[in-house]
């Protein structure tokens, strides 16, 4: 069972060679106002995931987001990507579950759900 100190995961999959996409810098951020903070950033493990973010510390009900450095991820396997970066923004309603962020990626597209 999930509890306040639950993780924000993420894991990102290419879906042109069916591959984790290890190696991706991702930073998320909270909504406070006007202004986004950023709370932590990472780059995705071996297996395409980040699994550490927030764990231990408290969370609050609120507006957060992703974003995912594609552009830059995509250079370095020399790779074409018409979307340079992707920010996938969320709202955490219940901060006593576990929020799973995933991002399903290739060249020209990429697509999303809530993860469990």
């Amino acid at each position: 069972m999930a509890n306040a100190n639950s993780p924000i995961t993420t894991h990102v999959l290419d879906t042109v060679t069916g591959r984790p996409a290890a190696g991706l810098r991702v930073q998320l951020f909270r909504q406070d106002g006007d202004q986004w903070t950023a709370i932590a950033q990472g780059e995705t493990n071996s297996d395409g995931r980040i699994t550490d973010w927030l764990v231990g510390q408290p969370r609050e009900a609120g507006i957060y987001r992703c974003d995912f450095a594609t552009g830059a991820w995509m250079s370095t396997h020399q790779r074409t990507c018409f979307y340079p970066s992707v920010s996938i923004t969320f709202a955490l309603t219940a901060p006593d579950e576990h929020y799973h962020i995933p991002l399903l990626l290739s060249d020209f597209g990429y697509s999303t759900y809530r993860g469990s």
